[in-house]
């Protein structure tokens, strides 16, 4: 057999807009016959910083299309059409530059391929970090990144650093970019399967995909970009893939296969995915047809004893952009700056929702919750007390050693989130719910103290949540996980530190809040509307 060289992932056109940023920081110098293309790593500084701001205020035209077909649709249903309408108004509110469109501005990655007739004379990492940490400094961003300093002592490092940098060596005399911000709700709905051979049948892999789109949920923030992967030369090959696939990377891969091995999409398992996903009835988080705008199926080579598959999604927070550095100059992808066109005239007809005050007793608030059935449609109006994964873990300590639970978390209701910083002049940075499945283990116990008894987040949990709401009275309300922003500037009117101040962005929090849109996800009785979903 002869040799033959196969580019494993050959994309076969680049049709992104790009703007140009600068003529600046790159020239082109003679190295014998070959002409080098040389970067001054201040290029990648700037480079790097402004595709960092762009990506966490503005989203891709694409993007917006989809939430507007989703209003357009007849077949949505209401709930489809209020989550994409607030995701539109949300986008509009985050491309003022002020409040970005998620309150998790998420972990800092680059991916660059380097051509061999690039040369920057420095560690390119290095410079990157440097632009990353710029935007991160000057802009109204979240620090969400913890560095260890022993097994199990952690400190927020003040900087969102270190990011994610992958640079990779190519043909070429020209440096080309994807840059992502990957918060953690659609990080941790990234899943591998090692699988065999015996999936790779029509029957098998339908079953398969059913229960795995199931599992999903909406803790991720929907609608999703989904990309399953199936096959890889490893476990890591395969969720590189998925990344990037998730992030439209590979659309112009070719689709079909050829004997050498290269990457492809399946269109037809698309479409038979994306059919799986509507007829989920999971929806745009709260039921309907929209659990996913698109899905991607790529398809790799595998060993024989071996087929990893790999599930991820980019959320409603779509955040991706590429970039590109050539001898014309410095390039980066153009994102969308005038999202209040995709917006109706009228918003989408809704039933009114139910007023509830959460400045009266908790036994009364929980009283005029029980009144409702699952998937009520609320309005909120008084005190939470914010409080995510380490106060939680602070106040079942306090338990745990013989100390009472604190009266803050009796006495209101608990909203599991994290602020980006406060713009100058406002209540509130961008404040949207993070993923209540991350407190499922605290409920019972803290419930049983009388605290968490009404809880405010995004995404489903777990079955041990409805049984210790029914067997102590309490709720779990969901939020809409996205509109950051818009919450921030609408319905959040102040903000102060009540306990764990050194926690940073994890300290608890009192808030006031009008108007905060809420659905009842699990009531007093122990039903619940996701479980519900699921049968």
């Amino acid at each position: 057999m002869e040799f033959r060289y196969q580019d494993p992932y050959p994309i076969q056109k680049d049709d992104t807009v790009y703007k140009k940023l600068t003529s600046d920081y790159v020239k082109v110098e003679k190295l014998g016959d070959r002409e080098i293309l040389t970067v001054d790593p201040k290029g990648l500084e700037l480079l790097a910083e402004e595709a960092m701001a762009d990506v966490s205020f503005m989203l891709r035209s694409s993007h917006l299309e989809s939430l507007r077909r989703i209003i357009d649709d007849p077949e949505a249903t209401d709930n489809d059409r209020f989550v994409a309408y607030n995701l539109l108004q949300n986008a509009a509110v985050a491309a003022e530059g002020a409040l970005p469109s998620c309150q998790d501005t998420g972990t800092a990655i680059v991916m660059g391929k380097k051509g061999e007739n690039v040369y920057t004379g420095v560690d390119d990492g290095e410079f990157l970090s440097r632009g990353i940490f710029n935007t991160y400094q000057k802009r109204n961003l979240r620090y969400s990144q913890v560095v260890p300093l022993t097994m199990f002592d952690e400190k927020n490092s003040g900087s969102n650093l270190p990011a994610q940098i992958d640079i990779y060596a190519k043909k070429g005399d020209y440096y080309e970019f994807l840059f992502l911000t990957k918060g953690g709700g659609s990080a941790n709905k990234t899943f591998l399967y090692q699988k065999t051979k015996s999936l790779l049948n029509e029957k098998s892999l339908e079953e398969f995909i059913k229960e795995k789109i199931s599992d999903l949920g909406t803790a991720a923030c929907p609608p999703y970009h989904l990309a399953l992967v199936i096959g890889g030369t490893s476990a890591e090959a395969n969720l590189a893939a998925v990344k990037k696939a998730s992030a439209k990377y590979y659309d112009h891969l070719p689709t079909e296969g050829n004997e050498a091995g290269q990457a492809f999409r399946d269109l037809e398992w698309e479409a038979k995915v994306q059919k799986i996903c509507q007829e989920s009835a999971i929806g745009a988080q709260f039921g309907g047809k929209y659990l996913t705008h698109d899905v991607r199926v790529i398809r790799l080579p595998r060993h024989a004893a071996s087929c990893p598959v790999g599930m991820g999604v980019s959320c409603s927070a779509d955040r991706n952009i590429k970039g590109k550095i050539t001898k014309e100059g410095i390039f980066l992808e153009q994102l969308e700056q005038d999202p209040k066109r995709f917006l109706p005239a009228t918003p989408p007809h809704l039933e009114e929702a139910v007023e509830v005050d959460l400045n009266k007793p908790m036994q009364d608030i929980l009283a005029d919750l029980s009144k409702y059935p699952i998937k009520t449609r609320l309005k909120l109006n008084g005190t939470l007390i914010v409080a995510r994964d380490i106060a939680h873990a602070k106040i079942k300590e306090l338990i745990d050693s013989g100390k009472p639970m604190p009266e803050y978390f009796k006495n209101h209701p608990i909203y599991y989130a994290g602020p980006a910083k406060t713009p100058e002049g406002m209540a509130s940075g961008s404040f949207g719910p993070t993923t209540a499945g991350r407190m499922d283990v605290y409920v019972d116990e803290f419930q049983s103290h009388g605290g968490s008894m009404i809880m405010l987040a995004k995404g489903n949990r777990s079955k041990d949540v409805a049984d210790a709401c029914n067997k102590y009275g309490g709720f779990y309300l969901g939020s809409i996980g996205g509109p950051a922003a818009i919450l921030a500037k609408d319905n959040i009117v102040s903000v102060d530190v009540v306990d764990f101040p050194e926690l940073g962005m994890e300290a608890v929090r009192k808030i006031e809040v009008k108007d905060f849109p809420a659905f009842i996800i699990t009531d007093d009785k122990g039903n619940d509307f996701f479980a519900n979903l699921a049968h």
